[in-house]
C-alpha cells in the first residue's frame, strides 16, 4: 500500500525485465518482471497505473538501450527510452483497470501485445526492440513463435507472468489449481510445436572483415572497412583451394561492407569483383550506394556474381530515424548542429528483400529491419529459402546491441523455420539453424569466415501463414478487455 512501494516495486519489475536480455540473458526474469509489474499497479486507479507502467519502462529500457547513446550521445538515448517507455504508461493504466475482472491475467497478457503493437509503430515507424518475446528465445516457450509470431509469445509470456502473481495473491485454493494448470498447459504446448530442421543442404559462407577502429571512427578511413572484407573473402579463397574448407555455393559480406559505392568508384568495384572471382561463388555485398537524389543514399545489399558481375539489389526498407535520415532536418538544425553528423538522407527500397543468390534464394533484411515483424515474414512468405540478416554493428563498439540482435535473429529462424546466416561487420556473426539453435558465430571485433552445411527449406509454418492476424486478434482482445472494465464500472 502507498506510491513509494509500488514505485519501487516497477522499477524492481523493469529491471527484472532488462535482465532477461543480453548481456545477462536470463529469460525467468521477464516472467518474474511481468508479474511485478502486475501486482504493483494492482489497486491502483488508471492513471496511477500509467505513471507505474511509465516507471517500469523506463527501468527497463534505459539500461537496455543504453548501446544507442554511442550514436547520437545520452540525451537521443534517453529521449528515445522516454518515447518507449510512453507506451509501457498505456500498459501500466491498462493493467490496472482490468485487473477487477475475471481472469484478468488473460486481459493482462493481450494489453502486452497492445503496448508492443504501439511501440512497432510509432513515433517514426516505431522501435520493436526488447518485447517482452524476444527475451525466451532460450527458453520452454520459444516454439510457441512458430505458431503466431512474437505477439503470440508475448502473450504466453506475460500469461505466465499474470499466473504468478496470481499465485502469490491466492497461494491456495482452486484459484491456484486453475492458475497451476493453465500454466502447465501453456508450457506443455509450447513444447509440442514441431521444429523441423531438415532439407537440402547448402554450403554457405558468411564473411566477417572486421573494422579498423571501434565506434564512430570505424568508417573513418577511405575503404579500409571494405579491403578487409575483400582481404578475409581472398583468404577463404585459399583455403578452399588448398582444401581446409569445402568451397561454399554462396557468400554473404554484411552491412556496409562497402563504404564505397562500387557503381560510381571504379576502384572499389575492382576490389569486390576481384575477391568474388577469386572465391568462385556468388557474393551478397552490403554497400552504400549514391542516388537518386544528389544527397541521398541507398543502404543496399547487391547480389554480385563471378562470371556477370553485380545483379539484383534489395535496398533497406525501414530506415533508422536521426541514424539513416533525419526528420525536420531544416528545424532541428536551429536546435543542434548534430543533425549534420548524418550528412545525407537515406532514401528507403520499396520491394521485398527477395533475392536469388546460387542455387537458392534468400530473404534478405538489413539490420535492425530484423525487428520489424513484417519485413521478415513478407521476405519469407515471398519464397526465401533462407534468411540472411546483413548488419552493422561498429558504432555500438563492445555493448549488448549485437548479442540482443543475434537473439533477435534466432527467434526469427524459429519463427520461420529457416536457416539464418547473420553477418555483421564486427560481430556477432552466426549460422543459426531453422530451430534457432546457434551451429557457428564468432566473437566482437575479430576477423571471422563461417562455412557451413544448412538445410534450404520451403514449408512455411502456422505463424507465417496466419501473418499479422495473431496480432490483431490479440490487440482486439486487450480492447475487448478495457471495454468490458468500463461497463463493469
Amino acid at each position: 500500500r502507498g506510491l513509494a512501494p509500488r514505485l519501487a516495486a516497477a522499477v524492481a519489475a523493469g529491471l527484472l525485465l532488462w535482465l532477461a536480455f543480453p548481456p545477462v540473458d536470463l529469460w525467468p526474469a521477464a516472467l518474474a518482471g511481468a508479474a511485478v509489474l502486475a501486482l504493483a499497479v494492482r489497486g491502483t486507479r488508471a492513471r496511477t497505473g500509467a505513471l507505474l507502467g511509465l516507471v517500469a519502462g523506463l527501468a527497463q529500457l534505459l539500461p537496455l538501450l543504453h548501446w544507442t547513446g554511442a550514436v547520437a550521445g545520452a540525451p537521443a538515448w534517453v529521449v528515445l527510452s522516454l518515447l518507449e517507455a510512453s507506451a509501457y504508461a498505456v500498459l501500466g493504466a491498462g493493467l490496472a483497470v482490468t485487473a477487477r475482472l475475471p481472469a484478468w491475467p488473460v486481459w493482462g497478457a493481450a494489453l502486452w501485445v497492445l503496448q508492443e503493437a504501439l511501440r512497432g509503430r510509432v513515433p517514426f515507424g516505431g522501435f520493436p526492440w526488447g518485447r517482452l518475446g524476444h527475451s525466451q528465445v532460450d527458453g520452454p516457450l520459444a516454439p510457441v513463435v512458430a505458431l503466431g509470431g512474437a505477439p503470440l509469445l508475448t502473450f504466453a509470456t506475460a500469461l505466465l507472468g499474470g499466473l504468478l502473481a496470481a499465485a502469490v495473491l491466492r497461494p491456495r485454493g482452486r484459484a491456484l489449481v486453475a492458475g497451476g494448470a493453465t500454466a502447465a498447459a501453456v508450457v506443455a504446448g509450447a513444447l509440442l510445436v514441431p521444429t523441423p530442421t531438415g532439407g537440402p543442404t547448402t554450403t554457405v559462407a558468411v564473411v566477417q572483415g572486421n573494422v579498423p577502429r571501434l565506434g564512430l571512427d570505424a568508417f573513418s578511413q577511405r575503404a579500409a572497412v571494405l579491403r578487409n572484407h575483400v582481404e578475409a573473402t581472398r583468404l577463404l579463397a585459399a583455403d578452399v583451394r588448398a582444401g581446409r574448407v569445402p568451397r561454399p555455393e554462396l557468400v554473404v559480406w554484411p552491412e556496409n561492407a562497402s563504404d564505397l559505392d562500387p557503381f560510381s568508384d571504379p576502384e572499389a568495384y575492382a576490389l569486390i569483383d576481384g575477391a568474388v572471382r577469386d572465391v568462385g561463388a556468388p557474393v551478397l555485398v552490403g554497400a552504400l550506394v549514391d542516388g537518386p537524389g544528389p544527397d541521398e543514399v541507398r543502404n543496399s545489399g547487391i547480389v554480385w556474381d563471378p562470371v556477370t558481375g553485380p545483379g539484383a539489389t534489395y535496398v533497406k526498407q525501414q530506415l533508422v530515424p536521426f541514424g539513416e535520415y533525419v526528420p525536420f532536418r531544416d528545424a532541428l538544425r536551429r536546435v543542434t548542429s548534430k543533425v549534420d553528423l548524418v550528412p545525407r538522407d537515406f532514401v528507403p527500397g520499396e520491394r521485398t528483400g527477395l533475392l536469388e543468390l546460387g542455387p537458392t534464394v534468400v530473404s534478405d533484411v538489413i539490420c535492425y529491419e530484423v525487428a520489424y515483424d513484417g519485413l521478415v515474414r513478407e521476405a519469407v512468405d515471398a519464397g526465401g529459402r533462407l534468411l540472411v540478416v546483413q548488419t552493422n554493428n561498429a558504432t555500438f563498439g563492445r555493448s549488448a546491441q549485437p548479442e540482443q540482435q543475434l537473439a533477435l535473429s534466432r527467434l526469427r529462424a524459429l519463427e520461420h523455420g529457416r536457416a539464418a546466416l547473420v553477418s555483421a561487420t564486427s560481430g556477432v556473426s552466426a549460422v543459426v539453424a531453422p530451430d534457432g539453435e546457434v551451429l557457428q558465430r564468432s566473437e566482437v571485433f575479430t576477423r571471422d569466415v563461417l562455412v557451413a552445411d544448412v538445410p534450404e527449406r520451403t514449408g512455411r509454418t502456422l505463424a507465417t501463414r496466419l501473418g499479422a492476424w495473431p496480432e490483431a486478434a490479440l490487440v482486439l482482445l486487450a480492447a475487448a478487455g478495457l471495454v468490458l472494465a468500463r461497463v463493469r464500472r
